[in-house]
């Protein structure tokens, strides 16, 4: 086998997948999270692995978690309450972390609280390595292509459906308490939070999706990643209106099983546009399971990481450390992409 790279939180929904494609892509991957029993049950259906329990208020089981990895990838949220004492124990054992966290407010803690230090470590640590935050923000910078600066990047979603995670709801809550239950946008260079509510508007999206109703500024992690490191004042996210619906539905489902990978039968759209002046550039990606094409974009980076093919170190977003058109290239098994326009 190749490297081994602890999953924290293996045995979620996201973590599932992130295994599996780590053993599809020849790395060791070990088992890690805070359930010993769901752990040895995850061990049972994908033998040869190391199992090691650690708990994030418990910082010696996760340095016992994390020895002998050339790499972390955390997939457990709430990443507000986990994503801070694993790139603490990531920075003591000197392996790169990696995590998929959608919440807005994490991952702003992540900027905020490690970009010196791992960048003075040497260490790379990659945020929001996922559906939601990497792939917009992965799409974004290939949209901009030689741009040095646009005046817009507008990110809309289109979802066949949207069946939560038990994770995806904790994480909710968790934003929702921590931005007192208001709303935010990215605008003139920064976040607002805002009380209002969202606009309710129809985006163009290419067929056979066609034009759909969206919520407007349904902001998601781009409104961190893009501006981290892309000089574009406003960027907005948009969510089709009957995605959003299943989201805050009471009685939601969570995802349906319906192929022996474990995916289920949603269907996504991601459609980019980034505007300076009168002229316009657009990217487009779709592909099947919002959360199983997670899997693949988190693993990817780390084997980036680890073969040298990265352009900086520290914290940073998708569109930051590595290639973007390559990278996405390189996920033509999971992400079917439109040729770039304008």
């Amino acid at each position: 086998m190749g490297h081994k790279v602890a999953v924290f939180g293996a045995y979620g929904h996201t973590g599932r997948f992130v295994v599996d494609e780590l053993r599809d892509r020849g790395f060791d991957p070990i088992l890690s999270g805070r359930d010993e029993g769901k752990l040895r049950e995850l061990a049972a259906s994908r033998p040869g692995h190391d199992v090691r329990t650690a708990s994030v208020d418990d910082p010696d089981s996760l340095d016992r978690a994390l020895d002998g990895a050339a790499a972390v990838i955390n997939a457990a949220g709430p990443f507000a309450v986990t994503a801070a004492p694993v790139i603490e124990a990531a920075l003591r054992s000197g392996v790169p972390y990696v995590d998929v966290a959608a919440e807005i407010e994490a991952n702003l803690d992540t900027f905020a609280r490690f970009a010196d230090r791992a960048r003075d470590a040497g260490t790379e640590v990659v945020p929001a390595m996922a559906f939601y935050g990497g792939l917009g923000d992965l799409l974004a910078t290939t949209a901009m292509g030689d741009w040095k600066a646009a005046d817009e990047a507008h990110i809309a979603y289109w979802l066949s459906s949207w069946h939560p995670t038990a994770g995806t709801r904790a994480a909710g809550q968790v934003s929702r308490r921590r931005r007192n239950g208001r709303r935010v946008r990215y605008t003139e260079g920064r976040l607002e939070y805002r009380d209002d509510e969202p606009p309710m508007l129809e985006w163009p999206f290419p067929a056979p999706v066609g034009t759909q109703a969206v919520i407007g500024e349904f902001s998601m992690a781009d409104v961190v990643t893009v501006p981290s490191h892309l000089s574009v004042p406003e960027v907005r996210t948009y969510m089709a209106v009957g995605a959003a619906k299943d989201l805050s539905a009471p009685d939601a489902p969570a995802p349906d099983v319906v192929d022996e990978r474990g995916r289920s039968s949603q269907t996504f759209l991601v459609d980019v546009s980034v505007r300076s002046g009168g002229t316009e550039r657009r990217a487009v990606a779709s592909g099947r399971d919002i959360y199983a094409v997670s899997a693949p974009l988190a693993v990817e980076a780390v084997d980036r990481i680890l073969t040298g093919r990265t352009g900086t170190t520290g914290v940073a977003s998708a569109g930051t450390i590595f290639d973007a058109p390559d990278f996405l290239r390189a996920l033509s098994a999971h992400i079917s992409l439109a040729p770039p326009r304008g």
